[in-house]
């Protein structure tokens, strides 16, 4: 996005909708009374604020914070990966295949070794050499061909693995990018940019790596562990149990090692978590932070949450790194005992001396996939609370159901009633109480008033970005709940105080939302707003491309720009908050009479602080405290002497000043 503000603009090029039907006089509801109270701000929580926030999940062997419901979260994601089991069969298919013609090699090289022994034996004895080349030269070939096969194998299982898992992750970035589009902005008030990032990058990177990776892996590991104690046991039943012995021990210095490493671990992803709120707190406000004078304080900040990473990170890392020692060491006892043992039954001819040597690679064979199942059962833990994050998302609860016998009118003329509406952005905090007004169409309506009086709330109420809590809202005597919400935010028009542009050129800026508009029809927007003549200027004029951070042009300019946008979009009802906020007394001129053209004969809303530049809208509804308390013209208001007089006296007096 080319302008991170805290409040982004709504698509003001939203085309008009073809919608079909009459007016329904019946509709129409009967007003009353109005009463109410003051509008609250849209209440975020900090960024500081766990590991949604953070990375999704440590890599490698690390011991991630576990997921609340493990069995509910994977089950759920077998459910993705489910859709392509027969991919996955031929990925298990081949991964055992590959696995198994890997386990027969050591018997046959074991083979190998024991005739070559004897044919040595002949030979010290003083007899001829004794050693059949033909044999062994079978055996070598038919080695080579099964390895040849195994890695054939294993890379098919790979690549059908890899496109599996990339199709899956793909499927979950799409269900989250959709989902976010179906979310109400008030599970957004509630939630930190990065908490929502996180979810769809970290997370999913977690995700992509277990399933690329980790489960080919536990799919190898199992058979490549079956398949060995198998093996052993054709070699020697009393070798196998003295092997299968030593293994309790390194499970149980395992497990101390992992019991003492998940804490450090579980901190260094709170604070992996801490670290990335904050830089996005930090980089979003970074404006802010320097014309307080709080950098100092931001590096403090900062420096505190990095010790504490690093104390947890390296106790973690440390600790997580004892794990592959330990299993060498209990590994190289294994390797003693087994071959004191063979060497003895080698001696009493219970056994072949090419078995001993085939034993000692299969217990190799033995120790690396258990080490590999206890890495993945770490990573695994990891990918449970990713994945619990992702469904967590996904399972939020949605904007209420559409209509399922929509209105579709395309004559609608923009008559709006307000019917005891009652809202407030939590249960237990009520900022509209009973608003109530007839807005007829084609007519301009200021809405004017202290901050925090509810004036921009009524206007997302009206666009269905939050549902009442009771009352109701009609067009042209129509319910609001009767359209689609595509339907009936493409009848607004809408410029907010803060602008909102992205990284493209300023003709494709100004055409959002209208793609389908000719070059020419852009040019005549931006005439009418006024901004034709800067743009020209520019270099490049209207293909100089907008960057990232939109810091190429001035904030008047932006504002400009997507008044030029909503021109382009030529909607039956405006809504303009604070629209000329950020231009120039005489570019603000310059757009009020282009604004005056563009306003004849819809009905538009204008909230504005400078009162000034509402004095013509046909009436003006006064709010405080989310209520009306005065309603008329600028005239009338002003002779009535009440609270809108105050207000506009209070600021000619200051402009006096």
């Amino acid at each position: 996005m080319a302008n991170r503000n805290s409040s982004s603009e709504t698509d003001p090029g939203a085309a008009r909708s073809n919608t079909g039907g009459g007016n329904d006089s019946a509709n129409r509801p009967n007003i009353g009374g109005s009463s109410g109270s003051g509008a609250a701000p849209r209440q975020r929580r900090r960024a500081f604020g766990g590991p949604g926030g953070g990375p999704g999940g440590p890599p490698g062997g690390m011991v991630g914070p576990k997921a609340k419901d493990f069995k509910a979260s994977m089950l759920k994601l077998l459910g993705y990966i489910s859709v392509f089991r027969v991919r996955i069969g031929i990925v298990v298919v081949f991964a055992v295949f590959s696995t198994v013609f890997s386990i027969v090699g050591p018997k046959l090289l074991g083979k190998v070794t024991t005739k070559l022994f004897e044919g040595m034996i002949a030979y010290f004895s003083g007899l001829d050499l004794l050693t059949d080349f033909n044999y062994i030269m079978r055996y070598i070939v038919l080695l080579t061909i099964l390895y040849i096969i195994s890695a054939a194998f294993a890379y098919v299982q790979g690549f059908v693995m890899s496109g599996v898992s990339m199709k899956i992750i793909y499927n979950l970035r799409k269900d989250i990018s959709e989902k976010m589009n179906r979310l109400p902005l008030s599970y957004f008030d509630k939630q930190t940019h990065g908490e929502v990032l996180s979810r769809v990058t970290n997370d999913i990177d977690t995700l992509g790596q277990t399933l690329s990776q980790s489960l080919t892996q536990i799919i190898t590991s199992v058979t490549l562990v079956l398949g060995v104690i198998v093996m052993m046991l054709s070699i020697s039943w009393l070798m196998t149990l003295l092997t299968l012995v030593v293994l309790p021990m390194s499970s149980v210095f395992i497990m101390l090692v992992v019991k003492q490493s998940q804490k450090h671990f579980r901190r260094q992803q709170e604070y992996l978590g801490h670290i990335n709120g904050h830089v996005e707190e930090t980089y979003t406000g970074h404006n802010i932070v320097q014309v307080f004078n709080r950098e100092d304080e931001t590096i403090r900040t900062f420096e505190g949450f990095n010790d504490e990473l690093y104390k947890s990170a390296w106790k973690s890392q440390f600790l997580s790194g004892m794990m592959m020692p330990i299993m060498n060491f209990v590994g190289n006892i294994s390797y003693v005992a087994v071959c004191i043992l063979g060497g003895y039954l080698a001696v009493k001819r219970s056994i072949e001396v090419g078995d001993i040597q085939a034993f000692i690679q299969y217990t190799r064979s033995f120790m690396q996939p258990l080490g590999q199942l206890a890495n993945i059962s770490n990573i695994l833990q990891s990918t449970g609370a990713a994945a619990e994050r992702v469904f967590e998302f996904l399972d939020e609860t949605e904007e209420s159901a559409e209509n399922s016998t929509p209105i579709r009118r395309d004559d609608v003329k923009g008559e709006v009633i307000f019917e005891h509406v009652r809202f407030g952005y939590t249960e237990d905090k009520i900022i509209i109480n009973d608003f109530s007004s007839v807005v007829e169409s084609g007519r301009k309506v200021a809405i004017v008033g202290p901050t925090g009086a509810g004036k921009t709330t009524v206007v997302k109420l009206l666009m269905r970005f939050y549902e009442l809590k009771s009352g109701a809202i009609y067009i042209d005597g129509h319910n609001i709940t009767e359209f689609t919400r595509g339907d009936l935010r493409s009848l607004f028009g809408m410029v907010l105080q803060d602008t909102w542009l992205y990284n493209a050129s300023i003709m494709e800026n100004i055409r959002y939302g209208n793609f389908d508009k000719s070059d020419d029809d852009v040019i005549r927007a931006a005439q009418a707003a006024r901004c034709d003549e800067f743009i020209r200027q520019m270099p490049g004029g209207y293909n100089m491309v907008i960057n990232e951070d939109a810091n190429n042009i001035s904030q008047g300019q932006k504002q400009l720009l997507t008044i030029a946008r909503t021109f382009l979009a030529d909607p039956p009802v405006l809504i303009l908050d604070e629209a000329t906020s950020s231009v120039d007394t005489r570019t603000e001129v310059l757009v009020q009479q282009a604004m005056a053209r563009l306003l004849h004969g819809r009905t538009s809303f204008v909230i504005a602080h400078r009162l000034s530049t509402i004095r013509d809208a046909d009436t003006i509804l006064v709010m405080k405290d989310g209520d009306i308390i005065e309603q008329g013209s600028h005239e009338v208001l002003l002779a009535r002497g009440g609270f809108y007089a105050e207000l506009y006296m209070s600021q000619f007096a200051g402009e006096e000043e």
